[in-house]
């Protein structure tokens, strides 16, 4: 059974002002890849992940639970093109 996903008012905020769908969001989390982790994040560690909308990068910060039961949305964004390699894998 997949996670419960759960959105941070923060990224309902920024999905909202960047025009980002909650389906590209949900597309990223099961088919992005996970691009960096941030271990020592609280309360739980982190990961930073690239998937595309509309043929455009997206990235997405989330966190799991120790059971893996629910995925924390903590903010969505588009990475700059001039902050980041033309990968969109790692910053400039």
């Amino acid at each position: 059974m997949p996670p419960l996903v759960v959105f941070r008012a923060h990224a309902l905020q920024r999905m909202f002002e960047r025009g980002i769908e909650v389906s590209h969001v949900l597309r990223t989390l099961e088919t992005g890849e996970t691009i960096a982790r941030y271990d020592d994040d609280r309360p739980y560690p982190s990961r930073l992940m690239l998937g595309w909308s509309g043929g455009e990068p997206l990235h997405v910060v989330a966190a799991d639970t120790p059971n893996g039961e629910i995925t924390i949305v903590i903010t969505v964004y588009r990475p700059d093109a001039d902050l980041w390699t033309a990968d969109f894998r790692s910053r400039t």
